[in-house]
């Protein structure tokens, strides 16, 4: 098994006979502070902004095996068939494997998909998918692979072709490289910067809770994008000031000032749940309330918000009640910790 590296692209599919088979694992993500602003064109037009986000061991896994004929699809329990990449791109439940297929030229194959984030949950799972998708692609056509700002570029826009919606970058990096990531948004392209952090006192002082709503963030964000694009002043103020915040928030987490962390990611949310309506519900502000009332720093929504999972900074003391409390409001506690490791490829033999 090896995690990844960082070395050029790969331009043709020429699959080795000694890797019919791969397995790789990338990584689900809590933003902290910034997202959005990783949609082109928005991060430049606030300069200096940034995402800061770190991995979860909630993993994405993908097992691609060459076929004989066809494409199949298996995840949770059910199963899409298509007999070429246009068809399994066209179909309901394969559209962005499809997408996939037809940009690296895959052949036939069969392909297995866990993923431990809830369905909607906010967490980056369908960008960890692609990203998993195309290094499982990449090790079974031999040669040198992407390096993973190749790969994220690549994945991003065939998420964008998927959606017909812009789409940012920010899921991806944390799916390949681990870690505590700050994401600069610079003319020419980002920016990406390994925290030093303490991993594992960060995870004593985080929780990551699913909401029960299921959300969808392309809709809002392409609402959002076209505003800012059009000069609202209150969204300008308003990305304004979670530039600011997440600036601030890379030097709390290097000095492991969870407390300060943990309020800078509550004013981020104050300033996030503005920017369209929908992005806050009745739901997410009573859980965030129901962690205030027991000790916590601060809290937000993760990804675009409407749903999906909260992630929140706390006392490692008050964690279990929190936990507890957020339970009883009809949140589910995910076991989720920062990971420190990156995407994992292993080449398997066929039949293994």
């Amino acid at each position: 098994m090896t995690s990844w590296p960082k070395t050029k692209t790969q331009t043709r599919f020429m699959p080795q006979r000694s890797a019919s088979r791969v397995r790789t694992r990338a990584w689900c993500r809590v933003d902290l502070a910034g997202g959005t602003l990783d949609l082109w064109p928005l991060g430049l037009l606030h300069p200096g902004s940034r995402t800061v986000n770190l991995a979860i061991d909630l993993p994405v896994e993908v097992d691609l095996a060459l076929a004989e004929m066809g494409y199949r699809v298996r995840q949770g329990g059910s199963e899409v068939a298509a007999n070429s990449p246009r068809e399994l791109a066209e179909s309901a439940g394969g559209g962005l494997i499809g997408q996939i297929a037809l940009d690296v030229g895959l052949p036939p194959s069969i392909l297995r998909i866990e993923s431990a984030s809830p369905l909607g949950g906010g967490l980056g799972a369908s960008s960890a998918l692609a990203v998993a998708t195309l290094a499982a692609a990449d090790a079974l056509a031999g040669g040198k692979p992407s390096s993973a700002t190749q790969l994220a570029r690549r994945a991003r826009d065939i998420e964008a072709r998927l959606m017909s919606l812009p789409t940012g970058v920010q899921d991806h990096f944390p799916a390949l490289l681990g870690g505590v990531l700050e994401i600069e948004y610079r003319p020419g392209g980002e920016r990406v910067r390994s925290l030093e952090v303490d991993i594992e006192s960060l995870g004593d002082s985080m929780l990551v809770a699913y909401t029960g709503q299921s959300h969808f963030s392309a809709g809002n964000n392409w609402r959002i994008v076209r505003r800012r694009l059009d000069g609202d002043p209150e969204i300008i103020e308003l990305f304004d000031g979670i530039r600011d915040t997440a600036q601030e928030l890379s030097e709390a987490l290097e000095k492991g000032d969870w407390q300060s962390a943990g309020k800078l990611v509550a004013r981020e949310w104050s300033y996030r749940s503005q920017l369209a309506e929908g992005i806050s519900t009745p739901v997410i502000e009573a859980l965030l309330a129901a962690a205030n009332r027991e000790g916590a720093w601060g809290g937000k929504a993760c990804g675009a918000g409407g749903g999906g999972c909260i992630v929140l900074l706390c006392p490692a003391e008050r964690r279990r009640r929190i936990a507890e409390a957020l339970e009883a409001a009809g949140a589910r506690v995910l076991r989720a910790r920062p990971v420190a490791s990156g995407l994992e490829v292993e080449r398997l033999a066929l039949h293994s």
